[in-house]
């Protein structure tokens, strides 16, 4: 599956951070920043909002997946997020990965990871709870 295939997989936020979907695992979607000077930090490094903004995206297409696989729709709404910056994020692909840990009927908890060239030492980490509003309508 490609983003083209889900273009509701990323907003017009991240997709203005120059976020991209890289491809899927477990059909979650793994999403991916380069280094642009747009989100640049510290020279050459990310700026640790940037780092966030991807790690939130991350959560948020994870729960698109796991709703659309079921037939449902939502509005999703932060209910808090915790971010732990682990090492700093150099100019370069940043990866980033979420599991969702709880799927209910009005909330979600999700946990997100973020890498750059090796995946066993992760830049940051994430936990996520966000509120799922279905459509009224249905």
């Amino acid at each position: 599956m490609t983003e083209e295939a889900r273009p509701d997989l990323l907003s017009h936020y991240a997709r203005s951070l120059g976020i991209e979907v890289s491809g899927f695992e477990d059909n979650v979607p793994v999403l991916c920043v380069s280094g642009i000077d747009a989100i640049e930090g510290r020279p050459g490094h990310f700026h640790g909002g940037a780092t966030s903004g991807l790690m939130e995206t991350a959560a948020y297409a994870a729960l698109r997946m796991a709703l659309s696989e079921r037939g449902e729709e939502a509005q999703l709404k932060p209910i808090n997020i915790t971010v732990q910056f682990l090492a700093a994020a150099k100019k370069a692909p940043l990866f980033a990965k979420a599991r969702i840990t709880k799927l209910g009927r009005r909330s979600a908890n999700v946990t997100v990871e973020a890498w750059q060239e090796d995946r066993e030492r992760p830049r940051a980490s994430a936990v996520m709870n966000v509120m799922i509003q279905r459509d009224a309508r249905a």
